[in-house]
């Protein structure tokens, strides 16, 4: 019981400081601004330490199936420490900063070429937009879609080449899939799949799609402005970061999937077997 609150504890302060990164560094743009943040890190921290202290799971999937959810936590530090360090690199450079921003630059040549989801980004700018911004969104969005694509690299090698979740135990689908309901109509297997093949559809098209929409919203709507570092921070790190997550979430339900038929055909064998 203490293991499990102290670990839920760690959780959520772990979870507050991400929330709080960008407001650290960079200025905040309203007289509300700090007020908020410090209200979205609580609500954060109570809501991580509330689902991994109880001993039943409300939404946070694969809680007890790691390195799930420690991919996705240090795949979103990684992008919001980057963009941060980035971003006051336009406010107060230091050594430090000039650094993840030159590597910021490096990572922009290589990833914003046509038609890559970078590119689809920075077109979504105003036409009057400085070329400073443009500039700052073009690292930002690169960074964030690398940071991305490197977290589900280190999921599929988990499941590929380290056999997850195999290592960890039996596999509890109750806990570590708290909204798929089982018994809820049709083979399991199938659903996983079906599952799976979608979340992995939508994550792929997501990148691609997100810019699409915003840009057809601006014609009805203000648009969103990245002027604001902060903004600009979590924008690029939601849009890099909900695909990535939907992607690792596609992958896992496909591999537990597999590990249902496999169970089975090893169930099927053993009965006849037997029956010979």
């Amino acid at each position: 019981m203490i293991a499990r609150t102290t670990g839920a504890a760690i959780r959520g302060i772990l979870v507050a400081l991400v929330v709080l990164t960008p407001a650290l560094y960079l200025p905040v743009s309203s007289t509300n601004g700090t007020e908020i943040v410090v209200f979205l890190a609580i609500l954060a921290f109570f809501l991580t330490f509330a689902e991994y202290n109880s001993a039943f799971p409300s939404f946070i999937e694969f809680r007890d199936a790691p390195p799930v959810n420690r991919l996705r936590f240090v795949g979103l530090v990684t992008m919001v420490t980057f963009l941060t360090l980035i971003c006051k690199n336009a406010y107060m450079p230091t050594s430090l900063t000039e650094v993840f921003y030159s590597v910021g630059l490096s990572i922009a040549n290589i990833v914003d070429f046509p038609y890559s989801p970078v590119r689809l980004i920075v077109l979504i700018l105003p036409s009057g937009a400085s070329a400073p911004l443009t500039e700052l969104v073009r690292i930002s969005a690169s960074v964030a879609y690398v940071a991305a694509l490197a977290t589900i690299a280190a999921f599929a090698y988990a499941v590929k080449l380290r056999g997850w979740p195999t290592g960890n135990g039996a596999f509890n689908v109750w806990t570590n899939l708290p909204l798929f309901d089982p018994t809820k109509g049709g083979d399991v297997v199938t659903r996983l799949q079906r599952d799976g093949r979608l979340n992995i559809s939508i994550g792929v098209l997501l990148p691609f799609l997100i810019p699409a929409l915003i840009k057809i919203l601006t014609e009805y709507a203000d648009p969103i402005s990245l002027n604001n570092p902060q903004t600009l921070i979590w924008t690029m790190s939601a849009w890099a970061f909900l695909p990535a997550s939907m992607i690792m979430r596609g992958m896992a339900t496909l591999r537990i999937a597999n590990l249902i038929v496999e169970k089975r055909r090893a169930y099927s064998t053993t009965e006849s077997t037997q029956a010979a």
